[in-house]
C-alpha cells in the first residue's frame, strides 16, 4: 500500500537554473561565472590573485566533487568545496570572509530563484489530501535550509510533512540513507512510498532497488524516457495524482 509520496526538488518541482534567463536579463553572470567571480574576489581582497588560477582550481574542485557525488552518493557542502578550491591554490580566508564567501553562494538561487514548474501547487495539494509528502532532493550548492526558502518563496513547503536534504542526511541519492530519512519522518515503511524525479538511475532505479514505486517525471528533462524502468512516467503535473492513484490501487 502506498501510504506517502518522496519529490525530487530540481526539474521535479523547480525548474533547474530557469534563473539564468532572469540573471542574464539584470546583465548579471551566469551562476557559474558568479561563484568563481566570488572566490577570486573574496581572495583578491587578501591579496593579488590571478583570475585564471581560481578558475581552474573552481574547475578541479567542482570535478572532484561530481566524482564523489556519483561515486560515493555524498554531496560536499560549498564551504568543503571552496576549500578544495584553495587548497589548490595554496590559499584560505579569514573566518569572516569565508563564511561570507559561503553565504553568497549558498543566497545566490534564493535571491534570484529558478521558477516552479506550471502545475506543481495543484498537484501537491490535490496529494496531500491523500498521502504524506517528503522532499527528497540533493542539494548541489544551495544547502538544505536554503531550498527549504525556495519552496517557501514559491508556496510550495506547506504541503511537505519532511525534507532529506543531501547536506543534512549525510549522503545523496540513491543512497538508501536519504529514502530511510524520508520513511522516518512521515512514520511509514520504505516500501510504502513512491518516489517522483526526473533521473532514472537516482529517482527510479534507486528508489526501485529499495521497494519502492517510482514515476519518472519529463515536464522539463526527458533525456531518460526512453530507457527507463519507471513504473509511470508524467509529463505534466496534472497528470500526476491520477498516475499516483492508479499506482497505489495496483
Amino acid at each position: 500500500m502506498i501510504k506517502a509520496i518522496t519529490f525530487d526538488l530540481w526539474d521535479t518541482m523547480v525548474h533547474d537554473d530557469s534563473d539564468e534567463q532572469a540573471r542574464s536579463a539584470r546583465g548579471l553572470r551566469s551562476k557559474r561565472q558568479e561563484r568563481r567571480h566570488l572566490l577570486w574576489q573574496a581572495l583578491s581582497e587578501i591579496q593579488p590573485t590571478d583570475r585564471d588560477r581560481v578558475e581552474l582550481a573552481y574547475d578541479v574542485a567542482d570535478a572532484a566533487f561530481n566524482h564523489v557525488w556519483h561515486q560515493q552518493h555524498i554531496t560536499w557542502t560549498i564551504g568543503e568545496r571552496l576549500t578544495v578550491a584553495m587548497a589548490g591554490l595554496g590559499r584560505n580566508l579569514p573566518e569572516a570572509a569565508f563564511a561570507k564567501l559561503v553565504k553568497a553562494h549558498g543566497e545566490m538561487e534564493i535571491e534570484i530563484p529558478p521558477d516552479a514548474i506550471e502545475g506543481v501547487a495543484h498537484a501537491l495539494a490535490d496529494l496531500a489530501n491523500r498521502y504524506k509528502l517528503c522532499v527528497v532532493s540533493d542539494a548541489i550548492v544551495t544547502p538544505g535550509s536554503g531550498l527549504r526558502a525556495l519552496l517557501r518563496l514559491h508556496d510550495l513547503e506547506r504541503y511537505f510533512s519532511g525534507f532529506a536534504f543531501s547536506d543534512e542526511v549525510g549522503h545523496s541519492k540513491p543512497h538508501r540513507a536519504m529514502f530511510d530519512s524520508a520513511a522516518s519522518q512521515l512514520g511509514v515503511s520504505v516500501e510504502e512510498m513512491v518516489h517522483v524525479g526526473d533521473r532514472d538511475h537516482n529517482d527510479v532505479k534507486g528508489p526501485q532497488a529499495l521497494g519502492m514505486k517510482a514515476v519518472l517525471f519529463t515536464a522539463t528533462r526527458d533525456r531518460d524516457k526512453d530507457n527507463t524502468t519507471a513504473d509511470a512516467i508524467c509529463a505534466r503535473h496534472s497528470d500526476l495524482p491520477e498516475a499516483i492513484d492508479r499506482l497505489a490501487k495496483a
